[in-house]
């Protein structure tokens, strides 16, 4: 073939080239003895990326599990921990309907559950250890939860008490700590978690006395049980509620000091006389 006829065939391969960049090229190499061997394909990307791929409406953004081969994230928490960091673990977890019970800041068997299944869902390894990577996804899903979303059935630290509480026998009540001491003689005997009046039906603040108790007192103004009452004013009075033990702080009460552990008004209440000392104060 003369110098002419090679360069029209390379004119010809070039415009070939050319139209079928796009999608790839196919290239058919010779053998040793200048025999063509089968095509040899080879990919050109494409120029227009694809289209992302959908993900379930519940879904934290389609982020996906870590690749086998990358180290195992932290681990945070586990069961038998237990602390501040548990109750807003749990808290969070209460946010997006996973647990229901607590937070007690104790990180039980149900917590556990509770991470499992939340890692299940999100196509994480079902351990039902918190580690960095399952903290990270449900800190991107909740909020900040509050001082009392944290201790929302209990376990909160008592303040120091009043003044007033310490000489005789009193049952010092905080508003602030939304806690009850039993106090005698400025030693504190027990201490239990209380709620009280919404900003419609308060709870009365100053001093004052028991003067009645009633171990299976019934509202007469509100047809509902008040086991353990211990009246101190008018209608006001420190007792049992099953409201509190089932709803914590969600919840209030018609001006009275509710107690949700039944155990601990039922001591309290055989210890308590008529005429023991009451301070409600912030």
């Amino acid at each position: 073939m003369g110098r002419k006829g090679i360069a029209a065939v390379a004119a010809l391969t070039a415009l070939a080239a050319l139209a079928g960049g796009a999608a790839g090229c196919t290239v058919q190499p010779a053998g040793a003895g200048g025999e063509h061997r089968s095509p040899v394909r080879i990919e050109v990307p494409s120029r227009t990326p694809s289209a992302s791929p959908s993900r379930a409406p519940d879904d934290d953004g389609g982020k996906s599990s870590p690749p086998s081969g990358a180290p195992a994230p932290r681990v945070l928490w586990s069961p038998g921990d237990s602390g501040r960091d548990i109750r807003e673990l749990q808290a969070r977890l209460r946010q997006v309907a996973w647990i229901f019970h607590g937070p007690t800041g104790a990180y039980d068997d149900l917590t556990a559950e509770a991470v499992r299944g939340f890692q299940g869902r999100r196509g994480l390894p079902r351990t039902g250890v918190t580690d960095s990577v399952t903290w990270q996804r449900l800190l991107g899903m909740t909020r900040e939860p509050g001082k009392w979303e944290l201790y929302l059935m209990g376990g909160q630290p008592a303040d120091a008490p009043d003044a007033r509480c310490r000489t005789g026998r009193v049952l010092c009540i905080s508003k602030t700590s939304r806690t009850l001491r039993w106090m005698i003689d400025g030693r504190t005997v027990s201490t239990t978690p209380v709620r009280f009046g919404s900003e419609y039906t308060p709870t009365r603040e100053g001093v004052f006395h028991v003067y009645w108790k009633s171990r299976h007192h019934v509202s007469t103004l509100y047809d509902s049980p008040m086991p353990y009452a211990m009246f101190f004013s008018g209608g006001q009075a420190v007792h049992f509620s099953a409201d509190f033990a089932a709803r914590g702080y969600a919840g209030a009460s018609h001006g009275c000091v509710n107690v949700r552990d039944e155990e601990a008004i039922a001591r309290l209440y055989e210890q308590v006389r008529n005429g023991d000392k009451v301070v409600v104060h912030w």
